[in-house]
């Protein structure tokens, strides 16, 4: 991946501009990361770019950067420029195109993201991103009021940074998203739960939250219930327990999952949550109430039937064996047989659920 990138790189140099893997990956490489994508800048235009790479596409042409694909690796490709104006502490709505990649690095938002390197490999430090790294710190780029004030987004790339990084927040950064915290209002709930996700999926998660709790994010994220959060490793159980998908983008599969697991949540599991929801939704239960995940696998392995379609009985032979005709009676008779079976009451062998419903059912009525 890196030698196609370099390679890339000299490409571009050939055609008389020039250009730098920038950002995460080179983070990354000095950290011994490994990392899956590779953002290179450069001082030549969009336009330029498409002239070289005639099957790059633009998925964003309009902020200057362009996707090459090579040797099926994306590579976003993205020109210098300087930010001018912002819309919503979000948008750069306003930039021109420089030459200068100090200048480009600037508009950056954290210092450990500015390391650049060049088509030799070597590596070009120009804000001192390595010193961060040594410390093991998460600086921003020039004064961080102004950085997220500008890009509200920061504020919680910061967090995830630190999360996964295991890294601490300067003081000034801290200091700084105290202030101006109530700007993520202003995000798309998209955005949150797509920088949310990045935290709670990480290793150090307790840590991530405790940022979050320390900042004072939780209420301009609307998770009031975030100190009370269990974590493990499963994200819609993290997000049930927010119980906040009437507000965050949930799928409608996420939103019945959810519904689920609080259903179990606010009962018990036993053989009739494990049958009806499966062993999924009783085993996300049992990580929040802190029950053993083995116990209620075992539970569910030893069900007498898992489905309707286990039971060895069904509707044409209960008619069939009553001699009557359709009706709202054989649900009644299901309902009644599978909760026999779960209880251990029925035993579920033909000729047993037969006999039952021959003793309890046979002169019912329509």
């Amino acid at each position: 991946m890196l030698n196609t990138a370099l390679k890339l790189i000299k490409t571009i140099e050939d055609h008389g501009y020039i250009a730098y893997i920038v950002g995460g990956f080179v983070r990354d490489q000095l950290l011994g990361i490994t990392s899956n994508d590779i953002d290179i800048c450069t001082n030549a235009r969009p336009s330029d770019i498409r002239s070289i790479f005639p099957n790059s596409c633009l998925p964003n042409e309009a902020y200057g950067s362009i996707t090459v694909v090579v040797k099926n690796i994306r590579f976003e490709i993205t020109t210098f420029r300087k930010e001018i104006r912002y819309l919503n502490n979000r948008k750069p709505i306003e930039f021109e195109y420089i030459d200068d990649l100090l200048e480009d690095l600037n508009r950056r938002d954290f210092r450990i993201n500015t390391i650049c390197m060049n088509k030799d490999g070597k590596i070009i430090d120009l804000l001192n991103g390595k010193e961060d790294l040594d410390k093991r710190e998460i600086r921003t780029v020039g004064d961080s009021i102004n950085k997220f004030s500008e890009d509200a987004l920061r504020i919680l790339r910061a967090v995830r940074f630190a999360t996964s990084l295991n890294f601490s927040l300067s003081q000034e950064i801290k200091d700084a998203i105290i202030e101006t915290r109530h700007y993520v209002r202003n995000l798309s709930f998209d955005r949150k739960k797509e920088e949310l996700n990045k935290i709670f999926a990480n290793v150090n998660v307790r840590y991530g939250i405790k940022l979050l709790l320390e900042l004072g994010l939780d209420k301009e994220l609307e998770l009031t219930n975030l100190k009370d959060l269990k974590t493990f490793d499963d994200l819609i159980g993290i997000w049930t327990q927010l119980d906040v998908d009437n507000i965050y983008p949930f799928t409608k599969n996420e939103r019945e999952l959810m519904k689920q697991i609080r259903e179990v949540l606010n009962s018990d599991i036993n053989s009739f949550s494990l049958y009806k929801y499966g062993l999924y939704v009783n085993s996300i239960v049992a990580d929040i109430k802190k029950i053993d995940r083995k116990k209620v696998t075992k539970m569910y392995q030893d069900l007498p039937i898992k489905c309707r379609t286990d039971i060895l009985i069904n509707g044409r032979d209960i008619m069939k064996l009553l001699a009557r005709q359709p009706g709202g009676y054989l649900k009644e008779i299901l309902i009644d047989i599978e909760r026999q079976i779960l209880i251990g009451k029925l035993e579920n062998k033909k000729e047993i659920l037969e006999k039952y419903i021959l003793d309890h059912y046979h002169s019912t009525q329509d």
